[in-house]
C-alpha cells in the first residue's frame, strides 16, 4: 500500500479519514463492551469525545464538527440510545475543540497539557448537551447534576485522554 504524503509531510486526507473512520468504530465498540469494567459508579470516560478532540484539533474545526456528528449518530445507534442526542453533543463539543486548532500545531497541542484542558472543557459542554435531555427539571437540582454529571464525568474522561497524549508524544519521540 502506497502512502500519499502532501506538500507539509502529512499523510493524505483519504489516509487519515480512514484511520478516523476505523478508530471511532474500533472506539464505539470498546465503550459498548468494556466500559462497564471501567466505570467508577455510574462514571464511564467517553473514549468518543477523546477522537472528536482529537481530529478538530488535528483537522480544524469544520472537519471536528463533522467528525463530532458521524461519531455521536454512529454512537447512538450502535448504543440504541435515543437518535441525535450524541451526534447534538459531540458535534458541539467539537465546536469548542475547534477553536484551538492552530494550523501546523496539532503536535505541539495535542502533545502537551492544552489538551487535557481542552478535553475537559469539550467534555463539560457535552456533558452539559447530553444530560440536559435526560434530567426533568424537577428530578435533581442544578448543583449535584453539575457535579456528577459536569465535573465528574470530565475529570473522567480527561484522566483516559492522558493516554492519547502520551501516545502523541512517543509519536514525537519526546
Amino acid at each position: 500500500m502506497k502512502i500519499i504524503f502532501d506538500k507539509k509531510g502529512r499523510k493524505s486526507p483519504a489516509y487519515r479519514f480512514t484511520y478516523y473512520a476505523i478508530a471511532a468504530l474500533i472506539l464505539s465498540v470498546v465503550n459498548i463492551v468494556l466500559l462497564d469494567f471501567i466505570a467508577v459508579g455510574t462514571l464511564t470516560p467517553d473514549f468518543l469525545l477523546i477522537l472528536c478532540v482529537w481530529i478538530a484539533v488535528s483537522e480544524g474545526q469544520f472537519i471536528g464538527i463533522i467528525a463530532g456528528f458521524l461519531c455521536g449518530i454512529l454512537f447512538d445507534f450502535v448504543s440504541h440510545d435515543v437518535i441525535g442526542t450524541n451526534a447534538l453533543a459531540k458535534t458541539a463539543a467539537a465546536f469548542v475543540a475547534g477553536w484551538f486548532y492552530k494550523e501546523n500545531k496539532q503536535n505541539v497541542t495535542i502533545g502537551s497539557f492544552r489538551f487535557l484542558a481542552i478535553v475537559f472543557v469539550s467534555s463539560l459542554v457535552h456533558n452539559m448537551f447530553y444530560f440536559f435531555f435526560y434530567i426533568k427539571s424537577t428530578e435533581i437540582a442544578f448543583f449535584p447534576f453539575f457535579l456528577k454529571y459536569g465535573l465528574a464525568t470530565s475529570l473522567y474522561t480527561t484522566v483516559f485522554a492522558v493516554f492519547a497524549m502520551l501516545v502523541k508524544l512517543q509519536r514525537k519521540g519526546v
